[in-house]
């Protein structure tokens, strides 16, 4: 059950990664994104370089080129390794939106109500643990490798 539940994990994660990448294309969830990266003090001045299509367009191309990486585990697990830490910074700055973006926690009444936002961005808090296993496995498989 374990190989069941990491493989699941594994691919689960690349594709979700993946897809949510690809996403990053269309306008409409550039748009989307917007109000979360420009009220973010860390990232709100990628826009003045990139601009709003641009910018998506290159978190979408680093995504994509994360959840492969991480895909390929089982051939090249140093190259799974970096995707998945790419994949462990990506979820932190997702997640740290909550603390950034006004209007972010609480869906206006309060704890434990959640906006469709904040659902939208706590859920990447399990994507985020499934990175950081990813991580601790493609690294350990390395290390095997290596011996």
């Amino acid at each position: 059950m374990t190989v069941i539940g990491s493989t699941i994990l594994r691919y689960g994660l690349a594709l979700v990664i993946a897809w949510i990448g690809a996403l990053k294309f269309a306008s409409y969830e550039a748009t989307a994104i917007m109000p979360l990266i420009a009220n973010s003090p860390y990232q709100s001045w990628l826009y003045d370089i990139f601009g709003v299509q641009t910018l998506a367009a290159v978190i979408g191309t680093v995504e994509i080129v994360a959840a492969v990486l991480i895909a390929l585990r089982p051939w090249l697990p140093r190259a799974s390794a970096v995707g998945s830490a790419v994949a462990v910074v990506l979820f932190l700055s997702i997640l740290s939106y909550l603390f950034t973006t006004p209007g972010i926690g609480g869906a206006g009444g309060g704890f434990p109500a959640l906006s469709m936002t904040d659902q939208f961005l706590i859920k990447d808090l399990v994507l985020l643990g499934a990175s950081v296993w990813t991580l601790g496995e493609s690294l350990a498989a390395r290390r095997r490798t290596v011996r």
